[in-house]
């Protein structure tokens, strides 16, 4: 009788750290989908557009027109709202992977304690002093217009799929991006991750491979 409540009670201290660390899990699950804008109470495939979360895989994902051209119009939530934008006013003339990889830029910002912890925070930090912004098409006294319903369209959906946790495989992390057009001071201290469309791309403290 004393060996089986010496075993139950030692299953019982193996049991509860595991489910604490469950909690935990799942704890931080529900604030990354809450960041992201997305319904922590909805099923995992996220309407259709992915495999569970716990993959960060989106359905057949590919940085293909005809992947794109087969989701579903894109709709959603402020956070989704707040990232088209961007794509749209940033982005609208690039790529595909142009558009995918400002979308990585934003989200890792997203991702890192040095910017704000939601999408519209990121977009909207420095909003209100012209010119010193983060996001140039947020403080520079034009009227925010979407006038391009095809482009709108387009990026929508690829909000859509970063939100539901596509890859980040375009940029290696990279927290910044500028237009080949400028060089800004900043992008002298940071290391180019990636060349993309028109815009290069950096990362503070990253180091390019020797390999």
């Amino acid at each position: 009788m004393i060996k089986a409540i010496v075993l139950a009670l030692a299953a019982l201290a193996v049991a509860v750290p595991a489910a604490a660390e469950v909690k935990q899990d799942n704890i931080r699950r529900l604030v990354t989908l809450e960041k992201r804008g997305l319904n922590a109470a909805a099923p995992a495939h996220l309407n259709g557009l992915v495999t569970p979360v716990s993959t960060g895989t989106v359905r057949g994902f590919s940085y293909d027109k005809a992947w794109l051209s087969r989701q579903p119009k894109a709709s959603g939530g402020a956070q989704w709202q707040c990232l088209a934008e961007a794509l749209y006013f940033e982005a609208r003339g690039e790529t595909l992977k142009g558009q995918f990889a400002v979308a990585e830029v934003i989200l890792n910002r997203v991702d890192s304690p040095r910017f704000p912890n939601s999408v519209c925070g990121v977009i909207n930090q420095g909003t209100g002093r012209k010119f010193a912004c983060q996001f140039t098409y947020t403080c520079d006294g034009h009227p925010e217009n979407i006038n391009e319903p095809a482009a709108w369209d387009r990026v929508a959906k690829v909000a859509k799929a970063m939100l539901a946790g596509a890859p980040r495989a375009l940029t290696n992390g990279a927290t910044y991006y500028h237009t080949h057009a400028v060089r800004p001071s900043w992008s002298r201290k940071f290391t180019r991750t990636a060349s993309i469309g028109d815009h290069f791309f950096y990362r503070p403290g990253y180091r390019v491979s020797s390999n």
